[in-house]
């Protein structure tokens, strides 16, 4: 998936994309995610066990979301046709203008559906054949991945094997740093950049997209 230059500035400028809404996204919700489904299930354990059932509820309805979004997103991939990859970028982009759109009518709770979808369906960009794709609005597998590949370069395997992982947890992070000075800017309107970013990415990857 990542073997070319291409493909790794794609999933890093997704990692960024995904991290910016996170940022947004956990702020605007007091500590629940709404791209990293890990926190979110704990979050949504952590609140069974402490009988807050309404603050579970919120965290089920989020993963279920996700969910939905990632099978729409996989969806668009195993259908029939070319440019899968743009098609999923648009059908993105399409949700987080939907989003946008639904803060500037007053439905924050909309805005919240819409860019939780969108989280799940950018994790089907480099699904092939049926695959379980690349995780690109999480990081956790991307460490640990550094350091394996640490590990291998420290024992004469390949030197810098580790390093487009690290640019892959690099560009969320930095994405969340935007994400959250854009929250604190705008609110939820900051969406709109969000919206704009993934429409550029899928005309760059129809552009550059020869399946």
């Amino acid at each position: 998936m990542l073997d070319t230059r291409r493909n790794i500035a794609l999933a890093c400028a997704l990692s960024a994309l995904a991290g910016y809404v996170d940022g947004i996204g956990f702020l605007h919700l007091g500590g629940l995610f709404v791209s990293f489904m890990s926190g979110t299930s704990t979050r949504m354990g952590v609140s069974l066990a402490e009988g807050k059932w309404l603050d579970a509820a919120e965290a089920s309805a989020l993963i279920a979301l996700f969910t939905l979004g990632a099978l729409l997103g996989s969806l668009i991939v195993l259908g029939r046709g070319a440019h899968r990859q743009p098609r999923v970028l648009l059908a993105e982009a399409g949700l987080l203008a939907f989003g946008a759109l639904c803060y500037t009518f007053g439905r924050p709770d909309f805005t919240i559906g819409a860019i939780v979808m969108a989280m799940g369906m950018e994790n089907a960009v480099f699904q092939i054949d049926g695959g379980a794709g690349l995780g690109l609005t999480y990081v956790t597998g991307a460490l640990v991945k550094v350091g394996q590949h640490l590990a291998v370069a420290l024992t004469g395997g390949p030197r810098l094997g580790w390093v487009t992982n690290l640019l892959l947890w690099a560009a969320l992070a930095a994405g969340a740093v935007g994400g959250g000075a854009a929250y604190h800017w705008i609110n939820l309107a900051a969406i709109w950049f969000a919206a704009i970013w993934a429409l550029g990415l899928a005309a760059l990857c129809a552009l550059t997209d020869h399946k």
